[in-house]
């Protein structure tokens, strides 16, 4: 009997309703944040003599990891000098590491690699957040048929992806064979405005003859979709991991130091050719289908996504 009374005070997650579980790990996560990782800090640095970003470059191989590691601590840290670290802009980034260094008290004749390694987690960091502000003002800008500029880029992706026919005028039906809704595209750009053309010009440019294949695969008579409304919608989503903090891991793996533009289009670039083969491998009934297989295809770029050491490149 005495056993089975001593079973029954066991706690399990069970015993608690979800909301209840829910409530359980919010306050453990509050009293970890507010209060026992100023101890568990303390306490390790008593015992090693380094400060916790000390320990992550020391501890972490170079990679996202160590980085998002480092942005962590940063953040988290209630010292303003270390909070505002990770929104400094480039050319102040050295300045931010020597104010951490002596915030922190550390001896860089002790630990002679530590300021090269906080140096460039900080300028990935940064320029992730300066990238993502480019891309943000990209998104916003809309297209407009009176700019000279925004009409070139248009024309140009048709001839890049048309090279053999000849654009009849600039409001045509023609602009259907390339994947858009109506007779002017202008329409089509309205949900992530002029990051949509540039990322269409962009793998056009840059990946013409995948680019054409792709434009190949969908006339398919069965499996067939829209190409430049479903690279509008690429474009969504690869603007969207940017801002969910999703592309961090292959940002920090795949740049040593400062993101620029010109990777998140090849991001884009990587999308549309991974979506294009993993749509012809699903096989879907039909393109009435398209959001339920979209959304398949970003859970699986999501998951990839999660691997520290991950770089999703062409």
């Amino acid at each position: 009997d005495g056993e089975g009374k001593a079973e029954c005070c066991l706690w399990t997650p069970a015993q608690y309703s979800l909301p209840d579980q829910k409530m359980i790990i919010h306050l453990w996560s509050y009293l970890y944040k507010h209060v026992f990782r100023f101890w568990v800090k303390w306490i390790l640095r008593q015992l090693t003599g380094k400060c916790e970003l000390q320990r992550i470059c020391d501890g972490s191989k170079k990679s996202s990891e160590r980085t998002l590691r480092i942005e962590h601590s940063l953040e988290s840290s209630k010292s303003k000098v270390l909070q505002s670290a990770v929104h400094s802009p480039e050319d102040e980034v050295k300045k931010y590491v020597a104010l951490i260094m002596k915030e922190k008290k550390i001896d860089i004749h002790k630990d002679t690699g530590f300021a090269l390694k906080l140096q460039m987690c900080l300028l990935q960091i940064t320029g992730y957040k300066k990238l993502y502000s480019d891309v943000e003002d990209l998104r916003k800008c809309p297209y407009n048929s009176n700019n000279k500029e925004h009409e070139k880029e248009l024309i140009e992706l048709w001839n890049l992806l048309m090279p053999h026919e000849k654009l009849k005028a600039r409001i045509t039906k023609q602009w259907c064979d390339i994947g858009f809704q109506g007779d002017d595209p202008k329409t089509d750009f309205r949900g992530m405005g002029m990051l949509g053309l540039v990322n269409l010009l962009y793998f056009s440019k840059h990946y013409t003859h995948e680019a054409r294949q792709i434009l190949v695969h969908s006339n398919h008579p069965k499996l067939g979709y829209s190409y430049a409304i479903v690279g509008i919608n690429l474009t969504e989503m690869a603007y969207s991991l940017l801002k969910n903090g999703a592309l961090k891991t292959h940002f920090y793996n795949l740049v040593p130091s400062v993101a620029q533009m010109d990777h998140f289009h090849r991001f884009y670039c990587y999308l549309a050719c991974e979506f294009d083969k993993f749509w012809f491998e699903e096989e879907p009934e039909s393109i009435m289908y398209f959001n339920q297989y979209r959304e398949k295809f970003h859970e699986i770029i999501k998951r990839r996504l999660r691997d520290h050491d991950v770089v999703l490149a062409l």
